[in-house]
């Protein structure tokens, strides 16, 4: 998996001050799409061992809320794979920081995975379970509201995934 670019002090992708990790490649190709050079699943740099160390050790500091992953597309398959035992370890280390997810997919609150079935892996369910918020639905630049919280287009939603696991029914962390 390669990764285009690390914010490490970023305050539009998640509430606090957090560590944002973009991802690369994504098949969604929304128009307009903020970052479309990330489309390329060969963008950027490998999200190698020493990256992922070095996200882990700032995440360490008092004022880093938590991590979003952002892409691209995290939850590609080929992308699940590569993220799944980092954001395990990162909450393994850190269970007091959030951890936030933006995909173009659509959760599937009864199962807990994307209701694209052939975008699951093996791993979708765990990995999705681990994030505290999931933004989901693609970009749609017809229903662009600059003054919506965390997201681009109406149509998107702001999960609190724990709660939604737990009740089978989307329960909305943002309206």
């Amino acid at each position: 998996m390669n990764y285009a670019t690390i914010k490490w002090t970023d305050i539009a992708n998640g509430e606090g001050v957090r560590i944002s990790l973009f991802v690369s490649g994504c098949t969604h190709r929304c128009k307009n799409c903020f970052n479309e050079i990330a489309w390329d699943f060969n963008y950027g740099k490998p999200f190698d061992a020493e990256t992922q160390s070095q996200i882990l050790k700032e995440l360490n500091s008092p004022f880093i809320a938590g991590l979003s992953l952002l892409g691209g597309e995290p939850l590609e398959p080929q992308n699940q794979a590569g993220l799944y035992p980092f954001v395990q370890k990162v909450r393994e280390l850190y269970p007091e920081k959030s951890i936030w997810c933006y995909t173009g997919f659509v959760l599937d609150e009864q199962d807990g995975t994307l209701k694209e079935k052939h975008k699951n892996t093996p791993c979708t369910k765990a990995l999705i379970s681990l994030f505290d918020v999931l933004v989901d639905g693609p970009y749609v630049e017809e229903l662009k509201d600059i003054r919506l919280k965390f997201r681009g287009s109406s149509n998107q939603r702001v999960i609190d995934v724990k709660k939604t696991l737990q009740t089978q029914t989307c329960v909305l962390y943002l309206e």
